[in-house]
């Protein structure tokens, strides 16, 4: 096996560029050409002005350019400058999808090439063939396992489906031009008179859909709904998951020498069932986003039998049928004539009619017309798999084997994977508010009135004592207030629910801020309340919820081991989890240990985390069967848990991944991961991959007792410097308030849910998203580097130049030898990397307090070159993402195409502070967040 060579010579690398350069210049000539005609030439100039003094800016930190470029700004108005960030932003989002397509052509020269990539199943494969692991071992590890990515909303990544369409019937072009070039290449250009003509017609083609981009709106700027949320996370099924995870499965099979692989690659969701700090989900959220799953579910299987409708035409005057197939042909009301001797299609009349009629009854849709009435719906999805499998069986009998690859197996699959619910959707919600109705539950029903109030060993007895009574809390008559009506009808709605799309619709209760065993006690008294628990502890007890505990704050994860070790030593709560099913999913947050601790911090914290946890279920799994799975909760930027997912899933503790893994994805990652199909799929695979070679390979050996103590110190410097500004500064809050658009994002209606958990304006209640989001967006990318460059400072401010040298030598070392820190490193530097201290600058002149603005922004300044010269020492790389070569391409291509963006954005900003503002300027506001987060592609 040939790994895939690094792009080093300069040549080499511009040569391979040159495709992507020509896709970028193309479509940015379109758009100019569309603005100009659309807008006049006078619009069009203006926006070319404004993009050479953003690149002179950026270029020389021109004086000139910066007051010229000022004074331009300020001389638009609000219908101008909405007019120029829609066409930078226009042009992030083409940039993306140019990148995209250079993205897969490069992969498809590696191939054609027989190189291999990293992170692809083909290498993890490979290298256990070389280890000398068998496909049987890795199919019997599959059937054990369970991966699943977990989609959740975002407020920057809400757009319209008429904008999300557009940008794919681009990318269709794209590739439909690198087609055209491939056959031009093929022949004689002499003879092939076919070509241009047809790049003509390519290229008229991509300017319609330019046009209509430009004439669509951007963005809904009405108030986003939950609804709106789950609209957009379903175009991603339809475009990706539902087409492009069965492929993965048929790789794999194909790979491991037709071994039967088990389905353990699912999807998760959390719109519509999370409610931490989102008021706008309820019990009807939660049923529309299942009634909404299952018809894009059953609309695909409806597609997809019709279609083999189509195929199957096969005769029984010329071929046998076995028994089985037959009776299912008898079984359908299909009696059309032309049909008798058609088995399979009067068959799949059948199976559409039931499928239509399930469609009516469990969504209220209906199915387009057929050959056959609806009648007769499926109970459950193993119904309708039972006669895909009569099917399957028919066809591999009578050697058509290949008509059974091409759509059935995929169908079979999918169903597998997506039965009637399409994804499984977890409940979340706070642990306050879960205290808050069980206070008032035993208060109502006289057996405490100040529950609230009590110690936690008390309310551990009387929690514990509920579970063991076979009585409800609920008095009937009795009024509740409205947040305990609200939660209870969540857990109701969910046991209907489950009935009816099946066990795997909800799987999950997930406890924000879990910080003690009466947190996990609370949501099975709940559980319990409305029948998802059954029987009591002391009895045989079954719940058919996953509680889940969420660690999110430095304090928490240090706690999360011993409260887990605390609440399964409660009697009957090892026996309860064994009996349903034997999993207890952990969920670990990245975002707020990071805005608590500092990037470094909030790494080692879950690192050490994660040894602990393995260490308790070790034992717990052999003496009651019970299995841990980790759920990460990464969001877009590194300082919340993003970055690549593979090296993510490598750098892990050993012993931590076993083939069970969830994680997070949201913001623009969901956009840059699975908007394009082909992408999407391969993305999909390194989540498969790195799962595969952690828990088979093992690559990741335990630290060193020396790197250990290292990671503790500097992580206790690291945090000291994060919280000496950002939370023993004075004046810090304020600076932050002004310097980042974070009114904005909070104000402008930019998502279904509040930008922070209380009415405040206190960086300890504003939520992570917006924390890290904001900082991404004044291009300081703050909560993903400070402090790391102190840490190391400190470590290295040794008394000798012998003990400096021997400090610095065990850093390089520790990067060489040690995934964690390689990777939490090699994270750092993208993120430099997409900063921009000049450009921080400008959103600093936002801060009114010139004393204030000095002081910080120069402690931040100083901060991000100590830490800069720290990866430099440490890695020995002087320049940027040296070893991310497709990053470094993507940034020398598109951020001098972003900077304009911020340079109005901050114009707008300061119009909006000053009471300037009209719709106009708010569109604008809005849109070049969008624009700006589309352009940095995981700032969310």
């Amino acid at each position: 096996m040939k790994q895939a060579p690094k792009e080093t010579p300069l040549r080499q690398s511009r040569d391979n560029e040159r495709p992507l350069v020509e896709d970028i210049r193309l479509l940015g000539r379109i758009l100019g050409d569309v603005i100009r005609e659309q807008e006049g030439a006078p619009a069009f100039e203006l926006v070319e002005n404004i993009r050479k003094l953003s690149v002179a800016f950026r270029r020389d930190a021109d004086h000139e350019a910066d007051k010229a470029l000022k004074k331009l700004l300020k001389s638009l108005s609000g219908e101008q400058a909405v007019s120029v960030i829609r066409a930078f932003t226009y042009f992030s989002h083409l940039a993306n999808l140019a990148e995209d397509r250079h993205h897969i052509r490069r992969r498809a020269v590696h191939e054609r090439a027989g190189h291999t990539q990293e992170g692809s199943i083909e290498v993890a494969l490979q290298r256990m063939r070389w280890a000398g692991i068998t496909p049987k071992t890795i199919a019997q590890t599959l059937a054990h396992s369970y991966v699943s990515p977990v989609l959740t909303a975002h407020p920057t990544e809400v757009q319209r489906q008429s904008i999300l369409s557009a940008e794919r019937d681009i990318a269709h072009l794209l590739t439909a031009r690198d087609e055209i070039k491939a056959r031009a290449a093929a022949v004689s250009s002499a003879k092939d008179a076919l070509s241009p003509r047809e790049m003509a017609a390519n290229e008229q083609q991509m300017r319609a859909r330019v046009m209509q981009l430009w004439q669509t709106r951007l963005l809904r700027f009405s108030k986003l709904t939950v609804v709106d949320e789950i609209e957009n996370a379903l175009s991603y099924y339809e475009a990706t998951f539902l087409r492009e995870i069965p492929k993965i499965y048929a790789a794999l099979e194909h790979a491991l020498d037709k071994q039967p692989v088990a389905t353990f690659l699912r999807m998760g969701q959390w719109i519509g069932g999370d409610r931490d700090g989102n008021p706008n989900v309820s019990a009807e959220t939660l049923e529309y986003a299942l009634r909404r799953q299952a018809e894009v579910a059953l609309r695909h299987y409806l597609t997809e039998i019709h279609a083999l409708g189509r195929e199957l035409s096969l005769s029984a005057m010329l071929v046998d049928f076995p028994a089985t197939m037959q009776a299912l042909a008898e079984s359908s009301p299909d009696t059309n004539a032309h049909r008798m001797d058609e088995p399979y299609r009067r068959a799949l009349a059948g199976m559409y009619a039931r499928l239509a009629a399930t469609l009516k009854a469990l969504t209220g849709g209906e199915a387009a017309p057929h050959a056959l009435a609806p009648q007769n719906p499926y109970p459950d999805a193993q119904a309708f798999l039972t006669d895909l499998r009569v099917i399957e069986q028919s066809l591999i009998g009578q050697h058509l084997q290949a008509l059974a690859d091409q759509r059935l197996h995929p169908l079979i699959r999918a169903v597998e994977v997506f039965g009637f619910h399409l994804a499984t959707v977890d409940l979340r919600q706070n642990s306050d508010k879960h205290e808050e109705v069980v206070a008032e539950l035993v208060a109502t029903a006289r057996v405490n009135a100040s529950y609230s109030q009590m110690e936690e060993a008390a309310k551990r007895a009387l929690l514990m004592q509920l579970l063991n009574d076979a009585r409800p809390l609920r008095v009937p008559g009795a009024s509740y207030s409205a947040l305990t009506q609200a939660e209870l009808a969540i857990f109701e709605s969910a046991k209907r629910l489950r009935e009816q799309y099946g066990a795997e619709a909800i799987r999950h209760c997930i406890i924000s801020h879990t910080e003690t065993v009466s947190d996990l006690l609370e949501v099975l008294v709940l559980l319990k309340e409305v029948g998802l628990m059954k029987g009591t502890l002391d009895t045989a007890a079954t719940k058919d919820l996953i509680v889940v505990p969420l660690f999110e704050t430095i304090e928490d994860l240090a706690h999360s081991a011993s409260i887990m070790r605390d609440f399964y030593a409660l009697t009957g709560v090892a026996a309860l989890v064994q009996r349903s099913g034997g999993e207890q999913d952990i969920m670990l947050g990245y975002s707020d240990s990071n805005k608590d601790g500092g990037i470094f911090t909030s790494n080692w914290a879950l690192y050490r985390t994660e040894i602990a946890l393995v260490e308790l279920f070790d034992t717990l799994h052999r003496s009651h069967g019970i299995t841990l799975r980790l759920f990460h909760g990464r969001g877009g930027t590194v300082g919340r848990g993003g970055g690549p997912s593979y090296e993510a899933i490598l750098a892990q503790p050993p012993g931590t991944v076993r083939g069970q893994i969830r994680l997070t994805e949201q913001g623009e990652v969901i956009g840059s991961k699975y908007a394009n199909p082909e992408i999407g799929r391969r993305n999909l695979e390194t989540l498969v991959a790195a799962t595969l070679e952690a828990t088979l390979l093992q690559p990741t050996k335990p630290a060193t007792q020396q790197f250990l103590k290292t990671a503790a110190q500097l992580s206790q410097a690291s945090m000291n410097a994060y919280r000496a500004l950002v939370f023993e500064t004075p004046g810090f809050n304020d600076y932050f308030f002004s310097a980042t658009p974070i009114r904005e994002i909070a104000e402008l209606n930019i998502g279904s849910r509040p930008a922070s958990r209380k009415a405040t304006q206190q960086i300890e209640d504003l939520r992570a998203i917006p924390w890290g989001f904001s900082w991404g967006q004044c291009r300081l990318t703050l909560p993903g580097w400070y402090g790391f460059g102190s840490a190391v400072s400190q470590l290295l401010n040794q008394s000798t130049p012998d003990e400096r040298k021997a400090a610095l030598a065990l850093l390089q070392k520790m990067y060489r030898q040690w995934p964690f820190f390689r990777t939490l490193l090699s994270n750092m530097d993208m993120v430099l990397a997409k900063s921009d201290l000049a450009l921080a600058s400008r959103y600093s002149e936002l801060v009114s307090d010139s004393r204030l603005r000095k002081k910080i922004f120069t402690a931040i300044e100083a901060e991000w070159h100590r830490t800069a010269e720290a990866l430099a020492q440490i890695t020995g790389e002087k320049n940027r993402l040296a070893n991310n070569p497709a990053l470094a391409r993507s940034i020398r291509h598109r951020f001098a195409y972003i900077d304009p963006l911020h340079h109005l954005q901050v114009e707008l900003v300061r119009r909006y502070r000053a009471g300037l503002a009209d719709e106009r300027v708010q569109r604008g506001i809005h849109i070049s967040i969008n624009g700006i987060a589309a352009g940095l592609r995981n700032t969310g």
